[in-house]
């Protein structure tokens, strides 16, 4: 597989190598809930550390900085908040292979919907039987791909799918994308996908007629939903369709309960409410007993706030009072929405910005440089020091489109060309789906190595060598 262009940071510190042949007999440390909260602000302090450095080294295009521990903690804290569901990570989200190889050492499964996807996951060494292709309308030559390969576990959600499926893979085990309310979420997903409580029977009874298997009951609440009663609604509605089921001679044993977790919490909405309002709904209608094996397939909460994207500003000029805006400062950014950016469009996104502080110089030496930029980044981790005046602007991408704008209205201080600017959680949805147009290339990656040896948490889940190889060479590059 083609690796994505990675750079290691000098100032990372010695890891212990992985060993491939040996994750599978690691023990898991024990549920530690508060281990996300605990290690935001180091985390924040390392990365800003780190952008400070690239800058100061010489820096000129935009770049991410990847914080591969975000990812490991956030899967800590689903196991924690939700530990009979087991998360099969949606691979559309953010297919870094790093950041794939991260999550398939520490026993995530994962969510595919193409070809391409599944072939980046079984790259890394990981069995096909960690892989849900979820697309619920599949390309027949992806489906025979599936069944080469030995993905087994699908989806449908139509009459058509269900023949096609039969045709192209007979052996394929079958979960039936159901419809429930998403008119909470950022983003719908039931105006193309998933079938209504009243086609299910019929839906059943193809399957039955074509000799196919059906395992289970899928669904999506939306990406971005906002409502924690919304996901314990649909386990509710799935529950139905299990009854129709049974009362048809049909014994399913999957659900499940699809994405739309938050990236990151706040004020309004957290993982925990989440949680908290699946898991007696969860109890009630799946408990241990009923042998249903509980699947998810969360995306930006296990990586939204792994990536962290700096950027330079590469031009200014004053943009006169209109009817709308009164007289502002425009900038313009060295990525725009045809790169990390499109989420601005096609993720309904409005990215909070920061300005990077400046650098250390590096005339007292490198060691000195390195811990002036460190107390630099603590202080702006903490919010501290003295803030300047914020006055009105906008904030513009690098094409030639008018289109490319990020922000209309936005509040920074007064910058220069050549400041810096920089954007936190923007693992989900951005570079994923970004362009080169206009010969604007995306990113560079610079990743955090992990904080320890990954581990994976199920003992009955192989270990993905192949993920394990590749971040034991990147740590031992990082090393060095």
């Amino acid at each position: 597989m083609i690796l994505p262009s990675t750079k290691s940071f000098d100032s990372s510190p010695s890891v212990n190598p992985l060993n491939a042949n040996q994750l599978h007999k690691l023990q898991p440390p024990p549920s530690q809930p508060q281990h996300a909260a605990a290690q935001a602000v180091p985390n924040a302090k390392r990365i800003l550390q780190q952008m400070q450095l690239q800058v100061q080294r010489g820096a000129e295009e935009p770049f991410y900085v990847v914080d591969l521990n975000s990812a490991v903690e956030r899967l800590q804290l689903w196991r924690a908040l939700l530990p009979d569901v087991q998360p099969f990570y949606a691979v559309k989200c953010n297919p870094d292979a790093l950041l794939l190889s991260t999550l398939a050492v520490h026993g995530a499964s994962f969510d595919c919907a193409s070809r391409a996807e599944m072939q980046a996951v079984l790259d890394l060494g990981v069995p096909a039987s960690r892989i849900v292709y979820a697309n619920p309308c599949k390309q027949p030559s992806h489906v025979r791909f599936a069944r080469e390969q030995g993905v087994r576990l699908t989806v449908a959600d139509s009459e058509a799918e269900l023949r096609k499926v039969a045709e192209h893979h007979p052996g394929a085990e079958l979960l039936l994308r159901l419809a429930v309310d998403d008119s909470q979420a950022t983003c719908v997903m039931s105006c193309k996908y998933g079938a209504p409580p009243a086609e299910m029977p019929a839906l059943l009874a193809t399957a039955t007629q074509l000799g196919l298997t059906v395992r289970g009951v899928s669904f999506h609440v939306g990406s971005g939903c906002f409502a924690p009663g919304a996901y314990a609604a649909a386990v509710d509605r799935a529950a139905e369709v299990f009854e129709l089921a049974r009362a048809a001679g049909l014994e399913m044993d999957v659900l499940d309960i699809g994405g739309g977790f938050p990236g990151r919490d706040t004020a309004a909405l957290s993982f925990a409410d989440i949680a908290a309002a699946l898991r007696p709904s969860l109890a009630r209608h799946f408990p241990p007993s009923s042998g249903v094996r509980l699947i998810a397939e969360p995306g930006r909460y296990l990586v939204a706030q792994s990536h962290t994207l700096a950027v330079n500003v590469i031009g200014k000029k004053r943009a006169p009072s209109t009817a709308d805006l009164p007289a502002h400062d425009m900038y313009f950014i060295n990525d725009g929405l045809y790169g990390s950016f499109n989420c601005v469009l096609y993720d309904h996104a409005q990215p909070g910005v920061r300005v990077l502080p400046p650098a250390a110089p590096a005339a007292a030496g490198a060691k000195a440089a390195e811990a002036a930029a460190a107390d630099e980044a603590e202080a702006a981790a903490a919010g501290g020091g003295e803030a300047a005046a914020e006055v009105p602007c906008s904030i513009w991408g690098p094409t030639c489109d008018g289109l490319d704008c990020i922000a209309k209205e936005a509040r920074l201080p007064e910058l220069q060309v050549g400041d810096w600017l920089y954007y936190d959680d923007m693992g989900a949805y951005t570079a994923a789906a970004g362009s080169n147009f206009n010969g604007m290339p995306l990113p560079d990656k610079h990743y955090l190595p992990l904080h320890s040896m990954p581990v994976p948490i199920c003992s009955h889940l192989q270990p993905a060598a192949g993920a394990a190889t590749l971040l034991n060479n990147h740590l031992a590059a990082a090393a060095r």
